[in-house]
Formats: structure tokens, sequence, C-alpha cells
């Protein structure tokens, strides 16, 4: 920066400070954090994402007579322990399986430059281990709607196969998968008991990293990475789950219960 410019930069900044400092004053918001969830609680649960697709002779820009079908499902349960008040700590355990068929697609790029893909199938599934912390916050006043937050760290695991043509056009490629995965994953969490809540919550932001290895009819081996930082919200990665919300059993909870039970039976005689 030239001297030029250094001063009027610097004298814009220290009026910012001074001004900061005489007439700053704190803001109160109004956001009264509360607990949401006690310490010593148990969490556990699952989510479940599914979504399918069907192709009859759609036709979407220079691609036409397309057909076929496939699906992604993902199944994730966890368990987590809260060590703090609105703060849990844990692990998830996921299963993800990917399946898409082609029976035909036709590219048609001009009179010269035209073909057909048909007879193609890619089948992948994927294990993944997790560890997770998750912070609560309450929305108001109320106790049955909070916000929550997750941050996960994931390794996973997997294979796959392709399949395309037929007879003796046959052609088969196997994949050995793995992925490395650091993100953040907010969410609303609805209770209906005092025990039970809905949860729905969506991936936003974070790292990903896939790496492939592959082998084609046994002879031919090739890789491929990926790698990613997302920054914005995906819907198509909503996830809807159950979570359920247990007491810590200890002594003392097992000397109430008997107490309960005996004062019922002298209430009785």
């Amino acid at each position: 920066m030239t001297m030029k410019y250094w001063k009027p930069a610097a004298a814009m900044i220290l009026s910012i400070m001074v001004c900061d400092v005489v007439y700053g004053q704190k803001f109160d918001r109004g956001i009264n954090k509360r607990i949401f969830v006690p310490k010593g609680q148990w969490l556990t649960g699952g989510s479940f994402s599914y979504s399918q697709h069907d192709m009859d002779d759609y036709k979407f820009l220079v691609l036409s007579d397309m057909k076929g079908d496939g699906y992604t499902m993902n199944i994730s349960p966890f368990l987590g322990y809260f060590v703090k008040n609105n703060m849990a700590v844990g692990a998830r355990f996921g299963y993800k399986r990917t399946f898409y068929r082609i029976d035909n697609v036709a590219l048609d790029l001009g009179d010269d430059l035209s073909f057909d893909v048909k007879d193609y199938y890619n089948l992948q599934h994927v294990y993944y281990g997790t560890a997770m912390m998750r912070n609560y916050i309450n929305l108001g006043e109320s106790k049955r709607f909070g916000l929550f937050n997750e941050l996960r760290l994931t390794a996973g695991g997997g294979q796959g196969k392709i399949v395309s043509g037929k007879g003796d056009e046959l052609s088969g490629t196997f994949q050995n998968i793995y992925e490395f995965q650091l993100g953040l994953a907010p969410g609303l969490a609805a209770f209906i008991t005092n025990e039970v809540a809905i949860e729905a919550s969506v991936g936003v932001l974070g790292f990903n990293y896939k790496k492939t290895d592959q082998i084609t009819d046994q002879t031919y081996k090739g890789s491929y990475t990926k790698s990613s930082a997302n920054f914005k919200i995906d819907i198509f990665s909503l996830n809807i789950g159950v979570a359920f919300y247990l007491p810590t059993m200890n002594p003392h909870v097992g000397k109430y219960v008997g107490n309960m039970f005996r004062s019922k039976e002298k209430r009785r005689k």
C-alpha cells in the first residue's frame, strides 16, 4: 500500500475504533439459552433417506429415448451420551446403497455425431463409521422444539460393479471404494413425548474425499480420486429419523422405583 492510500486508511480505522469505544455498548438479542437436554441422558435412534427415479422415453437437451430406473438408500443408526447439558458425543454406523440402470439412451449432436448406450447398470454399497458431537439450542421458551448442529468425522469403504453390454460384448468392472468426510449437519428436533423425538437434518458444509480403484474384465486397472468442499444447503440430502432420549440407570433410580412400588402397596392396604 502506497503512502497516498495508507494515511486515509489508517485514519478511517482509528475513527472506527474511537467510535466503538465511546459509543459502543453491549446489545442484548434476547437469546436465552436453556437446558434442552440435561447431562447424563443417553441418545439413540436412527435416520433414513430414500430417493428413486424412473425414466420412460424421457428427453433432456441432446439426450433422448432415455429409459431406466434407479434408487439411493441411506440408513444410519446412532448412539450418544450427554457429557454436558445440551451436548452429546457418540458414534454412528451407516449403510448406503446406490443403483441405477440404463436400458437405452441416445445422444444426438448432429448428423455426423450420434450414438446409443444400452444395457448398462451400476451398483454400489458402502459402509460408514462416524464419530459425532451434537449441540442443542432451544427455540425460544419451547421445551418441545429445538435446533441442533452435529459435527461428523466419517470414514467408509465398500464395493461396486458396473456391467454393460450383452452376450459376447458383455463387460464388467469391479470397484473398491474408500471415502472420508468431515462436515456439519444442522437439524430440527421435535419431541412427541418426553423421551421420543422426530428429527430432520441436512448436510450443509464440509470436506469430502473419495477414491475408487477398479479393474475391468479382470485385465485393465484404473483409479479415480475426487475431493470437494461444500458450503451450501443440499435439500436432496434431507434425512428423517427418530431419536430416543433415555435417562441414565443408576442405583438411585432403582431405589426410587422400589420406594414408589412400596408406597403403592401401603395405599392399597
